[in-house]
């Protein structure tokens, strides 16, 4: 065989094996492009009190599907529990409180979490099983509040609103000792914020958080003796460990709290007894 020849027949060797390899560097292209191109499913562990929180919570599944989250929704019956798992790591986030608890949480606690987010405000009732307005209170009575400081400061300020008593001007945080006047001589009974409810038989009237009303099927607005008004600063907040603030996935949990779809969830289903504040 000629020289030529013999030359001729390597390179058309090299240029075959040059294609076969080119059409399996494309594959192989092609098959990570694919792979880029398919969004991984992200998860994300919320923790909730059961009403209205998880409740809301449900609602978000199907919008954070179509962005690739898996959320999973850790209940819980107490306020303590769910900044401590939050602080852990046990959770990505919780929704359950507000800031000024948040904030009297961190104090307590030496924790650094953060809210990012407002979603809805609970306007705090006051209930009764003896009595249908506050006027039929009597000269004694025992009137039962949260015993943490930022819900049992918020529910004095609305016996102060509703003139049975009058507190210490200046006092961020008022306790049952801030208060300067009480006509009636009404006595006072810090409770769990969860077993409230629960004790209302035991009291002539009690300051509730909605989320544990609702949860003994209380109705804020056709239960409650007196309600907060509509300018509370208590709007119940999605809450993270300080630095997931701009985390992607959180972000895209924000986005689906306050999107219209759940805004008219809680104005239908809730009928005024959550306000959305966003």
């Amino acid at each position: 065989m000629s020289k030529a020849a013999v030359f001729s027949k390597l390179t058309f060797g090299a240029l075959l094996l040059a294609a076969v390899f080119s059409g399996c560097d494309s594959k192989t292209e092609s098959n990570k492009s694919a792979a880029t191109n398919t969004q991984s499913v992200e998860k994300v562990i919320v923790g909730a009190t059961p009403e209205p929180h998880a409740v809301i919570l449900e609602q978000i599944k199907p919008l954070l599907a179509k962005d690739s989250v898996t959320l999973e929704i850790k209940e819980f019956t107490d306020y303590v529990t769910p900044n401590k798992s939050l602080d852990d790591g046990s959770l990505n986030a919780n929704f359950f409180q507000h800031k000024p608890y948040l904030d009297s949480f961190n104090k307590e606690h030496k924790t650094n979490l953060v809210s990012v987010a407002g979603i809805h405000i609970e306007p705090m009732g006051v209930y009764s099983k003896s009595i249908k307005s506050l006027e039929e209170l009597k000269a004694g009575d025992l009137i039962s509040i949260p015993n943490d400081p930022s819900n049992g400061a918020r529910a004095l300020r609305i016996l102060e609103k509703n003139g049975l008593i009058k507190l210490k001007d200046g006092v961020e945080l008022a306790s049952v000792q801030d208060i300067v006047e009480n006509p009636k001589g009404l006595e006072f009974k810090e409770i769990d914020a969860p077993q409230l409810a629960r004790a209302l038989g035991d009291v002539s009237a009690s300051v509730i958080n909605t989320n544990f009303a609702l949860l003994a099927g209380l109705n804020p607005l056709n239960d409650a003796i007196a309600i907060e008004d509509k300018d509370s600063p208590y709007v119940n907040i999605l809450a993270v460990k300080a630095g997931n603030e701009n985390n992607p996935t959180i972000q895209k949990l924000i986005k689906a709290l306050q999107s219209e779809e759940v805004r008219k969830f809680i104005m239908d289903h809730y009928k005024g007894a959550i306000l959305p504040s966003f």
